[in-house]
């Protein structure tokens, strides 16, 4: 009888100056037979959100963008909601999913497809909320980061990040494998669904021909990218790849906050509630939204109303990062300030209406 393979998955746990991986298993690819290893890349999700978050702040940091600054400014043309005109959108708004923006359209925009023609779309917009006054998780919020930082940089977003954060920090990691070494190609994660089949990235040592989200044609070539002007084609909400140890890495630099990759300013702007939930001023997803801050969820936060779910990990104590989930994979990235403690974590095959809903732990 055939033994069933277990689902890749690795845990590493850290504080601010080591790392321990605690747990791992399964195959970073079934067809090779390679084993998981815990530095193996894989398309990470929504966890890609903070990373964005902190390309942001790098640049605020050098001047070339301003958190509170209309964003029209830098696009070169006027975003607004439809309902209200007269309110400027900024890059807090997005970052902290209250730029009322909503995942109406599709978010995964293809080259040659214009913001400023998608969103005259009103399904891409909540008619009741102007912009800075009500919380909707809504992934089309991070095309329009990543084209005002192309906009504001004249650089692609993925040359941005390499530059501004994964050369800096000596990780290894790409937006939808485009700056990732031929040997992170060579070991990337394939992300299968429960029965087995493949879901994403089943690599196998070459690279993808199109790594971007190509032109309605289906062209991918990139000198047919118009900084700016699109911001999806990179996956910014979701499309990192990036290893558990790398994650860690990540970790480590809020957990030592020395002002060596960003001010101490600018982390706690990232990480303090730039949002808190009151009951009725934001869609807290059953509880489990209750503060969030520049792309930040910030669990178990004091004041919370007594109807938050976001406790998972059942102590009270607060907690900050971010989550991920897509391609039936699961993952985290969470922070205890006060223990100076953190995990990181991603596991695949994760079934679609697992009990364990956004599974901020590590999936048992």
């Amino acid at each position: 009888m055939m033994t069933a393979r277990p689902p890749a998955a690795v845990k590493v746990d850290f504080n601010a100056d080591d790392q321990s991986v605690v747990a791992i298993q399964g195959l970073s690819n079934r067809t090779t037979g390679r084993a998981l290893m815990p530095d193996d890349p894989v398309r990470i999700a929504s966890i890609s959100k903070l990373f964005v978050s902190l390309g942001v702040m790098r640049l605020a940091e050098q001047g070339l963008l301003q958190l509170d600054g209309d964003i029209s400014d830098y696009l070169g043309w006027s975003l607004r909601h439809p309902g209200y005109p007269n309110v400027p959108i900024t890059l807090r708004h997005l970052l902290s999913h209250q730029s009322g923006l909503r995942d109406g359209i599709n978010y995964a925009l293809p080259m040659d497809a214009r913001l400023q023609d998608e969103l005259q779309n009103p399904k891409a917009w909540d008619n009741d909320h102007q912009p800075g006054q009500y919380f909707a998780y809504a992934n089309l919020n991070f095309p329009v980061v990543a084209a005002v930082m192309e906009a504001a940089t004249g650089k692609r977003f993925d040359q941005i990040m390499k530059n501004e954060l994964f050369d800096p920090l000596a990780l290894d990691a790409c937006f939808n494998w485009t700056m990732c070494s031929d040997k992170k190609i060579t070991s990337a994660v394939t992300l299968y669904r429960t029965n087995g089949e493949v879901a994403r990235d089943d690599l196998r040592g070459v690279r993808e021909a199109c790594s971007v989200v190509p032109t309605r044609k289906g062209n991918c070539d990139l000198q047919f990218y118009e900084l700016g002007g699109t911001g999806s084609i990179f996956s910014p909400q979701g499309g990192l790849r990036i290893s558990a140890k790398d994650l860690a890495k990540v970790g480590q630099i809020f957990l030592r906050n020395d002002g060596s990759f960003l001010s101490t300013q600018s982390i706690t702007t990232m990480t303090s509630p730039a949002w808190q939930y009151d009951g009725t001023n934001g869609e807290s997803e059953d509880g489990y939204f209750c503060a969030y801050g520049l792309a930040v969820h910030i669990l178990a936060a004091p004041g919370r109303p007594a109807s938050c779910k976001d406790d998972p990990f059942g102590d009270g104590e607060i907690r900050f990062g971010h989550s991920g989930e897509a391609y039936a994979l699961k993952s985290g990235l969470w922070i205890n300030p006060v223990r100076g403690q953190g995990t990181a974590f991603y596991r695949t095959q994760v079934p679609e209406n697992d009990p364990s809903g956004h599974c901020i732990y590590f999936c048992e």
